[in-house]
């Protein structure tokens, strides 16, 4: 079972004005440190009587962020409640920050038992942050602050049943309504899409297995149009994916190797981009056996799929002009009589031989293959994501992705797509000396470097599988999962990657004419 849709808050857009909509409650922002109120605040606290006015001025709400404060004597407006959402200091306000604010107002709506809530397009009124960046920032942290993944919970009450279910964005005018409900769309597809790869993220490895990827990728195809094909063991062994079906040997479950796609309906050329997610759905090292403290975690090693499959269902959602190709290695690493061993030699389909120091160090195997299939889709470029090292935590916690590539303009725009999402990637090198800790005495390569660097050779590794094509490869090792509450990401499954994809795919124009004035020049 995938997410459920009935799980979703309904999200509707209205024209009316704001002392004629009638509500339960209505939520707006406050800075802190102001000299004058601003937007919706402004307006109730004329209509009111100067309540807020009166409220910010005894101290009792003095707008920092994430603070609020339920205001019930609001006679000349017609809701019944008026929530204030600190936004705190003006000048550090920010599209993130908001992001928190919307999710704090929606999460203390669902903890009061309030059924519905109207959030006025006037919520903040700063400059820098148009209406549509504002409506999607606020939109994705509603959306987004109210995920409970609740599908094994016996009790309807741990569930999560209190819950609101419907949210209403007011306009004040017509030309705003077609703005507005034109961005609702788009950031309702990217956010359900996040909660997608979040559900898959956090389902145990029992029930997420290769096939339930294989099967929840053709439900996503039906349903958006998109074509999707898998490969079984047979058919990968034909081709000569060596290093994949290595990884696969130990597992019962077998292998599934998903191919998805979608092509836009325009007759101009438009670019192609592959994308590619790791898809152990269980990774306990394998004959290198991981520690048993938080094994229980390594059902997340398939995030990178799950960023995929949600960036694919996304991408067909809003009909992007880009023709995007998703590919997601799937199977679990386990030990067995039939497992991997260190010092085993396996040819992956690029015809390169790779010398097996660890059977923990998989992710790479699998992705060297995926890389290898990649061309003969002629891309513009090809992306990978994979949980792939620990050393990615250890080099940047759990703030960051790390990201490498072969192209410097192509690794900036994902570096700016990061900031503009929330969902921040940070460079390392892959200089030609870290090429030779994986060198192999008796193979073309091996599959560890050893301690020193872990990230930057694994994503040396990667890039002798790439070839000439523009290639990033981020490691979400620290940002796939969160163990604490975060204020539009609750703990577990965070489901980056897909709003950082969809954010780059949506430019991709300007990303393609830098990628190839960088080529020329070299």
């Amino acid at each position: 079972m995938l997410h459920k849709e009935e799980r979703v808050l309904k999200v509707n857009v209205k024209e009316t004005a704001l002392e004629h909509i009638q509500d339960e409650i209505i939520a707006v922002g406050v800075f802190e440190k102001a000299k004058m109120l601003k937007g919706a605040a402004k307006k109730i606290d004329m209509l009111t009587g100067r309540i807020i006015t009166e409220v910010y001025g005894f101290g009792d709400f003095p707008g920092k962020l994430y603070q609020t404060q339920m205001l019930y004597a609001t006679e000349g407006v017609q809701t019944k409640r008026v929530l204030l959402v600190g936004l705190g200091e003006e000048k550090e306000f920010s599209l993130e920050k908001l992001r928190g604010v919307g999710a704090t107002a929606a999460r203390f709506v669902r903890d009061k038992g309030i059924k519905s809530f109207v959030v006025p397009v006037s919520f903040v009124q700063t400059r820098g942050i148009s209406v549509r960046e504002k409506i999607g920032a606020l939109l994705e942290g509603i959306l987004l602050g109210l995920y409970r993944f609740s599908e094994f919970k016996s009790s309807q009450k741990e569930a999560g049943e209190k819950r609101p279910d419907t949210v209403t964005i007011l306009v004040s005018d017509a030309d705003e309504l077609r703005n507005v409900r034109s961005e609702v769309h788009r950031t309702e597809a990217i956010a359900h899409a996040s909660i997608l790869a979040r559900d898959l993220v956090s389902r145990p490895g029992n029930s997420a297995t290769p096939n339930f990827l294989a099967q929840a990728a053709k439900k996503i195809a039906r349903q958006h149009g998109l074509s999707c094909k898998v490969l079984d063991k047979k058919a990968t062994a034909q081709m000569g994916m060596g290093s994949y079906l290595g990884v696969a040997r130990g597992s019962d479950e077998p292998a599934r190797f998903i191919i998805m796609e979608y092509k836009p309906a325009v007759r101009r050329k438009v670019p192609t981009v592959v994308l590619i997610g790791k898809g152990i759905t269980f990774d306990s090292g394998g004959i290198s056996l991981k520690p048993p403290n938080n094994m229980e975690e390594m059902k997340t090693d398939m995030a990178g799929g799950a960023a995929v499959l949600g960036t694919m269902q996304a991408v067909a959602a809003i009909k992007l002009p880009v023709h995007v190709v998703g590919l997601v290695p799937a199977t679990e690493n386990l030990p067995s009589g039939h497992a991997l061993k260190p010092g085993d030699i396996v040819r992956a389909l690029s015809g390169k031989t790779i010398e097996i120091i660890s059977t923990d160090a998989e992710g790479r195997l699998v992705l060297a293959d995926a890389l290898s299939y990649a061309p003969r889709y002629k891309p513009d470029a090809i992306i990978d994501l994979a949980t792939l090292t620990g050393a990615c935590i250890i080099a940047l916690g759990n703030h960051a992705s790390g990201i490498m590539g072969n192209n410097e303009k192509l690794i900036e725009k994902l570096r700016r797509a990061g900031d503009r999402t929330g969902e921040r990637v940070w460079p390392l090198p892959l200089w030609e000396e870290y090429g030779k800790q994986i060198k192999s005495d008796i193979a073309d390569i091996k599959n560890v470097g050893g301690r020193e660097a872990g990230t930057i050779t694994a994503g040396y590794f990667l890039k002798e599988f790439v070839g000439d094509t523009p290639w990033v490869h981020l490691d979400i090792a620290g940002t796939a999962w969160t163990k604490k509450d975060c204020p539009y990401i609750p703990k577990g499954a965070t489901g980056v990657g897909v709003r950082l994809l969809v954010e780059l795919l949506s430019n991709w124009s300007d990303v393609k004419r830098e990628t190839k004035e960088v080529k020329r020049k070299t």
